[in-house]
């Protein structure tokens, strides 16, 4: 059963398509929305052997001329020298600001394509596929996209709202677990900030097994809360800070790993603990909550320890994230679970 999410942000507006199955009759669902031109596919090498041919031939199928390109896997990946290869594919197949670009993979590839759409000849058309649970819940829904330099991840990037996202949760079927686990972090975390009612179903749920048997309602229900928050900010200068809940901390932790050591999601969860736990102790979040998100995350085979990492280099790198406004640094704390809100603070808060 398909499963629709219309994204209102006027001119910017499109709707989100989640359908098991869908990946299947892509060509004809994307002749909807971009009748005629050049497609031009970004992927990365896992997921065009998996995917890249199939969705290839749907396209030329419904009368697209197709090129394709596919990055290496990960997130060392995701940086301007990635983007300035992908610039000088997209002159090699003489994409215009007619034509349209494609994201099919996970967060790396829907935050560097986009970033790319956004920037090539000052914008051109692009929609996302995401293949993970991680990108399916988060990253190719809202806009945001970016790539990371040495000092911080995401520090150069833009708003760029895609033309459509088309979700097939059948492909998360065959995810190796360690990328269902690094979407669960992102999964957690919305229960957290907004909906302590989908908190409760996760811990009910216990596991990948039966989390699979209700995920077109787990995406569709993220995805939706995403929606409600991205509407009323869509340039993240107000509320929608509160998705980056666990996010100040865990970014620096991946940066500090070489982006490799530890996943975005994991990185996430170590954030929401430890942060919690810091602001209970601070008597600034509900006794309690810091344990139900520890034992939630230990149901999902997530870290919630900090890592063994230089302190000042952590604090460092937190005082390079893009959250962090001079010397003041927005942190999201949790009232309570289900509730987040903003707390202005500067690095200190760390120590």
């Amino acid at each position: 059963m398909e499963r629709e999410i219309f994204v209102n942000l006027g001119k910017n507006s499109y709707y989100i398509h989640i359908e098991k199955g869908l990946i299947g009759s892509l060509g004809e669902e994307i002749k909807k929305v971009y009748p005629a031109g050049k497609v031009f596919i970004v992927t990365d090498q896992n997921v065009d052997q998996r995917y890249g041919s199939s969705v290839s031939e749907s396209l030329r199928q419904s009368g697209f001329p197709v090129w394709k390109y596919a990055i290496p896997p990960g997130e060392e990946s995701k940086n301007l020298r990635a983007a300035e290869t992908i610039y000088g594919e997209l002159l090699s197949a003489h994409i215009t600001r007619n034509d349209l670009i494609i994201a099919l993979g996970g967060g790396v590839v829907g935050d560097l394509c986009g970033f790319a759409a956004s920037t090539f000849l000052r914008g051109v058309s692009y929609i996302q596929i995401p293949t993970t649970l991680l990108a399916q819940v988060d990253s190719s829904v809202g806009g945001k996209v970016a790539v990371d330099l040495p000092q911080g991840k995401n520090l150069v990037g833009s708003f760029y709202q895609p033309k459509a996202v088309y979700i097939d949760p059948s492909v998360l079927d065959t995810l190796p677990g360690k990328y269902f686990r690094d979407g669960m972090g992102e999964v957690i975390k919305c229960g957290c900030i907004r909906d302590e009612s989908f908190l409760s179903l996760l811990e009910s749920l216990m596991g990948r097994e039966r989390v699979m048997e209700r995920i077109e309602d787990i995406v569709w229900r993220c995805c939706d809360l995403k929606r409600q928050i991205v509407e009323a900010d869509e340039q993240d200068k107000g509320n929608r800070m509160i998705l980056n809940f666990g996010h100040t901390l865990g970014h620096a932790i991946e940066t500090l790993s070489g982006y490799s050591g530890f996943s975005h999601g994991e990185g996430v969860s170590i954030g929401m603990y430890e942060i919690t736990r810091i602001s209970e102790h601070m008597g600034l979040t509900e006794p309690g909550v810091s344990g139900r998100i520890k034992r939630i995350l230990e149901i999902y085979g997530l870290p919630y320890r900090l890592p063994d990492m230089d302190k000042e280099e952590l604090l460092k790198s937190i005082g390079n994230d893009k959250k962090n406004l001079g010397s003041d640094l927005n942190v999201i704390l949790l009232e309570k679970a289900g509730k987040a809100f903003i707390y202005q603070t500067d690095v200190g808060f760390f120590r």
